[in-house]
């Protein structure tokens, strides 16, 4: 399955379907720098029992763990636009800065289409952003539940994720990771519908990006 996903995900990326805003920076936490959560039930759609198409990161199927401890697959936020990042909790640099402008991609969205978005962070550190570690996270955040989701999961579906998202990360040996900044709007069936790269940029982009996703 990972294997075949990749593939098709390469073919796609070929076709351009994915539309970046700039290209992806490969490290968020320069080396001058310091290097670097839902309570209630996630009001997602349910998934409808139809085949999703082969550019649908829905077809994953890792489980995920929520900040709540529950299971959560990918899938179940089918039927919703979302606005994803992958991040790691205890970042001191970049990951609060794109959670900052992922919650101004929401101010910039009408109240309407706010209300159908999902914003989901998926962590790159398994061993450390456990549900407690993300709860906390939520909290110091202030991440309000039912609009935000935080997932961990194993690592190899974090790599899985990664690469179909086209962020790129690694671990240091303090523990600490550089990444891509990247920010992904998904279309309601999962679809890449636009990425923008960076920290610190116009959202006006990927706002719009959502806005026709929820139609």
């Amino acid at each position: 399955m990972k294997t075949k996903l990749a593939a098709l995900f390469a073919v796609c990326a070929l076709g351009n379907f994915v539309r970046a805003e700039a290209p992806a920076k490969p490290a968020c936490c320069a080396a001058d720098r310091p290097a670097c959560c839902v309570a209630e039930k996630s009001s997602a759609a349910p998934t409808p029992n139809v085949a999703v198409s082969n550019r649908s990161l829905y077809q994953l199927d890792a489980t995920w763990t929520d900040d709540a401890g529950r299971p959560v697959q990918l899938a179940s936020l089918r039927g919703r636009p979302v606005v994803l990042a992958m991040f790691f909790a205890s970042c001191e640099y970049a990951c609060p800065i794109i959670v900052s402008e992922m919650k101004r991609v929401g101010e910039t969205l009408p109240a309407a289409v706010r209300e159908k978005t999902q914003f989901v962070l998926v962590s790159f550190d398994s061993a450390r952003d456990t549900p407690a570690a993300l709860q906390a996270y939520r909290e110091r955040m202030a991440l309000p539940a039912g609009a935000w989701t935080l997932l961990r999961g194993e690592p190899a579906d974090v790599q899985e994720l990664a690469m179909l998202l086209g962020v790129k990360y690694k671990q240091d040996a303090r523990g600490q990771f550089s990444h891509s900044n990247l920010i992904t709007a998904l279309n309601v069936e999962g679809e890449i519908a636009h990425q923008r790269a960076g920290l610190q940029g116009d959202v006006s982009e990927i706002a719009r990006a959502v806005v026709l996703a929820a139609k």
